[in-house]
């Protein structure tokens, strides 16, 4: 296994997916990266923003290319280490949503927590002196779409993208469908802690001051992404429509059912329904998720 840097600065970050970008790094499979990276906003510091083109959306570090990788395989993403820098922020109202304009929180000017993130003690106070367990992951892992041109890195799509799940933290496992030759993977928007749904539009938003990841190719076919936690599987769904999302995950928690366990489709839907937790990712993205959990244990 070969280590490899990614420097932060101006040529390595980019704020959409494209196949037609040139890689920063090629890598052999099972290669380890190491990385930092902007929060959403392209700040390191918080008094500070990098300059943005317009349009421009979460500053992503990459893209890497993966020696190998081809469209139609699988990469495996390995999360071996994710450390926060020393600040983050949580937005609430301030731009309009149908979820804001229900709860009635769109209108005037933005409520903001500031965040104190201490890595080493796992734990994040904000102003008011409130604390919380930090569980860092990364909001967009992912590749590009196969089409030429520029996409936007605010939805998640089943080549990966701004999955928002924070299920993925260190020491998990993310397999994603290769969409073009090369994978050409990038990977930003550290979040300190989210809550499933992600509720206000935004999680502790926060530059990652070390990100390590082992990069692989699998032997795996997927229609969506999969994940292996510590103790768990995860399947994803991703739809504007929230019943869509829910359906593919599902259909993903099948196939994976009928893969691990030989289990009948039938009887493995029957089991599901026992066993298996249905979880809303994200509902704020545009294109919502769903991430079905299976824990270790339960089918014996």
């Amino acid at each position: 296994m070969t280590t490899h840097e990614i420097p932060l600065e101006p040529r390595t970050v980019h704020g959409w997916f494209s196949r037609d970008y040139e890689p920063v790094l090629s890598v052999e499979p099972g290669d380890r990266v190491e990385l930092q990276s902007l929060n959403a906003g392209w700040r390191w510091n918080i008094e500070e923003r990098w300059d943005v083109a317009e349009g421009a959306g979460h500053a992503l570090t990459g893209p890497i290319l993966v020696r190998g990788a081809q469209a139609g395989g699988t990469l495996a993403v390995h999360f071996d280490e994710l450390r926060v820098a020393s600040w983050g922020a949580t937005f609430a109202g301030g731009w309009p949503t149908p979820l804001n304009d229900f709860l009635g929180v769109s209108e005037g000017e933005q409520h903001i927590l500031r965040w104190s993130l201490d890595a080493e003690a796992g734990v994040g106070r904000d102003q008011h002196g409130r604390e919380v367990d930090l569980r860092p992951f990364l909001g967009v892992v992912g590749m590009p779409p196969p089409d030429s041109g520029e996409h936007a890195t605010a939805p998640p799509r089943r080549f990966g993208g701004n999955i928002d799940c924070g299920e993925l933290v260190e020491g998990t496992t993310l397999y994603l469908p290769i969409p073009v030759d090369g994978a050409l993977f990038s990977a930003g928007d550290g979040h300190a802690r989210q809550g499933d749904g992600e509720v206000s539009q935004t999680a502790i938003e926060c530059p990652m001051e070390r990100v390590r990841l082992t990069l692989s190719l699998a032997d795996v076919e997927l229609e969506n992404p999969i994940a292996r936690t510590e103790d768990a599987w995860l399947t994803f769904g991703f739809d504007e429509d929230l019943d869509a999302a829910a359906h593919q995950a599902i259909d993903g928690m099948l196939r994976l059912m009928s893969r691990e366990h030989g289990l009948e489709r039938r009887d493995a839907l029957a089991l599901a329904s026992v066993v298996v937790d249905l979880r809303v990712t994200q509902v704020v993205n545009g294109v919502k998720g769903v991430h079905a959990l299976l824990r270790d244990g339960a089918i014996r």
